[in-house]
């Protein structure tokens, strides 16, 4: 891939921390434990060409982010952002503290209930508070969980963010787009109430890392044609499920030219899209 533009972002990445009391899923491999923290990150960002980030809290730190906030201040507030997860008793107080910290959003990772830090039942009391910040709320949701919630979804009062494409799975050939998920995702990004992230094509891939996830391009091809001005790309650092096959980060950026042949437009999701969607400068 050539050399990034200025203000390039990588809008989906995890800190873990064990400074911050973080309490990891018991199959968490012990070398992610010690070499992912912002530190670590900051090495590869400077190696990428990457400027701008976007800290997504882990399932591992559950409602405490202190980690991810931290790791805003260590990589630089004006460069950088943070999403995270929060109960329905917190105070606006403390939902200021976090704005003022660097966070734009809160997460909902439903795609599996095991260490699920949040409910189902908590998004809409949530949403209605954090809209009055001009936060977003990101989704990690299953195909399956955005076509049946596809209702509360278009009621939610703020903006929306989905994870890894949507999870669009079986994707060869085009197929994901023909799940109904797909639609849901597609009308919201058109009522201009949406983003997808263009991130973890291994969740998206059954060929793997050996194919380089090809199986996954139609999808994200989709996505590129659907919506270029609502899309941002994430590298998902530090790949936690991808424990057993781990990817290079910098070939998963690389995917982004596979994806998106016009350098201009591959310049509008890596800068413009970003900085629209997490205030930067």
């Amino acid at each position: 891939m050539q050399a990034l533009p200025a203000g390039a972002c990588d809008a989906h990445l995890h800190v873990f921390d064990p400074r911050f009391g973080t309490r990891f899923w018991a199959e968490a491999p012990q070398a992610m434990r010690a070499h992912a923290t912002a530190a670590d990150y900051a090495q590869l960002r400077g190696a990428m060409g990457l400027e701008r980030a976007v800290i997504v809290q882990p399932r591992a730190h559950g409602t405490d982010n202190r980690a991810t906030l931290h790791a805003i201040q260590s990589l630089g507030a004006a460069s950088t952002r943070g999403i995270a997860v929060v109960h329905p008793e917190i105070t606006d107080a403390q939902l200021q503290a976090l704005h003022d910290g660097g966070i734009r959003g809160i997460r909902f990772s439903l795609h599996t209930e095991h260490d699920a830090a949040v409910r189902l039942d908590m998004l809409e009391p949530l949403a209605e508070r954090i809209a009055a910040l001009g936060w977003h709320v990101q989704l990690h949701w299953l195909a399956s969980q955005i076509e049946a919630h596809a209702a509360l979804l278009q009621r939610l009062p703020c903006t929306l963010v989905f994870d890894h494409m949507a999870r669009l799975a079986d994707s060869t050939d085009g197929a994901g787009v023909h799940q109904p998920a797909f639609g849901v995702v597609r009308g919201l990004v058109q009522q201009g109430r949406a983003w997808v992230k263009l991130s973890g094509p291994y969740l998206n891939s059954r060929a793997g890392l050996a194919a380089g996830y090809a199986d996954c391009d139609a999808l994200a091809q989709a996505w590129v044609a659907e919506a270029p001005q609502r899309l941002v790309w994430g590298s998902d650092w530090p790949h936690v499920t991808e424990a057993a096959h781990p990817p290079q980060t910098p070939m998963l950026l690389a995917l982004l030219s596979r994806w998106i042949s016009d350098a201009a437009l591959r310049a509008r999701v890596l800068v413009d899209n970003a900085a629209e969607l997490y205030g930067f400068d």
